[in-house]
């Protein structure tokens, strides 16, 4: 109960709630929001200042009301902590003339954010936080501390569907993300076992190659070539445990940066500026080019694509811009930023996807090239 209480009171929190939750409507959303606050600040500020001391604690007031709703953004926790911080004081200034008119209005919206879109136990606590700050600052309207228990219950139980679409879509990431790391796994395999075999072969071939060598260079030629057939044959095993039920192993080479120019479609352009990567690079690149092409084909039927693939330092730089196109035809797994993600990491790279402004969409990546 503490670590909750804790959490909800003073720990950290980035839950950027309205992004998430309302899409692209976030921003007139947030805009309604802070007009209203702002509104709710300049009459509980007018209230104040009709009193015969109020002196210049209106600011207070103001800042109390406006702030929380700037900050719901960022967190709707942090919104409601920031209010919850200010009720005492701002109850103070009023010296009992009810505050609450104005403090309710403008704390209730916050309040209601937290028990919409947080786990219960923080929704517990910061149901008793908020009722035990009504009645040690209120005591007038402690009855209204009754209220608080059942707002968070209705809303609570509102809000159940959309946590459970969030919690939902969170294990659906992390197993697509799963699947991708366990496909990159059996590509990866080909590239690795493709220079294992090349170590095997030279070794097994170096007594012919390289003449006069002694007995003591040929029997360590020998150890290191059974080595790496060693390896390929654990890796093959490791191999077979990845592959699910019913998948037959690959029979084609996996495609390279070489490779990119037949992933381009009529009407696309492509410049592939560089052939002199890790294998493991191009086949990175080779998949970042298909899967964009392959979104740009799904949800902007008709755009023209252009790809860019050139080295910056040391780093390979991979562009794939689209224009706009018609409407979204729909499917696929939804997945593919997801891929896209893991296979970038894996070379400890980045990947940066967005919308372009005249309706396009750009997939980057920057992949190190490493130690070739």
């Amino acid at each position: 109960m503490f670590r909750t209480l804790y959490r909800t009171v003073l720990g950290p929190d980035r839950t950027r709630v309205l992004p998430q939750a309302l899409g692209r409507l976030w921003l007139p959303v947030f805009a309604a929001l802070v007009v209203y606050a702002v509104v709710w600040g300049i009459v509980a500020s007018a209230n104040y200042v009709r009193q015969d001391d109020s002196d210049g604690w209106w600011v207070l007031v103001f800042v109390s009301t406006v702030v929380p709703y700037v900050l719901l953004f960022w967190s709707p926790l942090y919104a409601w902590r920031f209010a919850a911080a200010a009720f005492h004081p701002v109850s103070l200034l009023f010296a009992g003339e009810s505050a609450a008119a104005c403090q309710y209005w403008t704390v209730t919206p916050l309040f209601v954010a937290v028990a919409a879109f947080y786990s219960r136990s923080v929704v517990v606590a910061a149901t008793l936080v908020s009722a035990a700050l009504i009645v040690w600052s209120e005591p007038q309207n402690a009855d209204l501390a009754f209220f608080v228990p059942i707002v968070a219950a209705a809303v609570f139980l509102f809000g159940a569907r959309g946590r459970a679409e969030r919690e939902l879509e969170e294990e659906r990431d992390a197993k697509a993300a799963l699947e991708e790391r366990a496909r990159i796994a059996r590509e990866m395999h080909d590239v690795v076992a493709h220079h294992m075999s090349m170590v095997a072969v030279r070794c097994e071939t170096a007594p012919y190659r390289l003449k006069g060598l002694n007995e003591d260079a040929e029997k360590e030629f020998a150890e290191l070539g059974e080595a790496a057939r060693e390896a390929i044959t654990d890796m093959q095993r490791l191999l077979g445990v990845l592959r699910t039920n019913g998948q037959e192993a690959e029979r084609q080479p996996q495609p390279g940066i070489s490779r990119i120019p037949e992933l381009v479609r009529p009407g696309d352009e492509a410049e592939v500026g560089v052939d002199d990567v890790p294998e493991a690079v191009g086949l990175t690149a080779y998949r970042v080019v298909q899967e964009a092409l392959t979104n740009a084909t799904r949800h902007a039927p008709g755009s023209k694509a252009s790809v860019h693939v050139h080295r910056e330092g040391d780093a390979l730089d991979v562009l794939v811009v689209n224009t706009a196109g018609g409407p979204s035809r729909g499917g696929g797994s939804g997945q593919g930023l997801v891929g896209m993600r893991e296979r970038v990491a894996v070379h400890g790279g980045t990947l940066t996807v967005k919308s372009t402004e005249d309706g396009g969409f750009l997939v980057r990546a920057r992949i190190p090239l490493g130690d070739k």
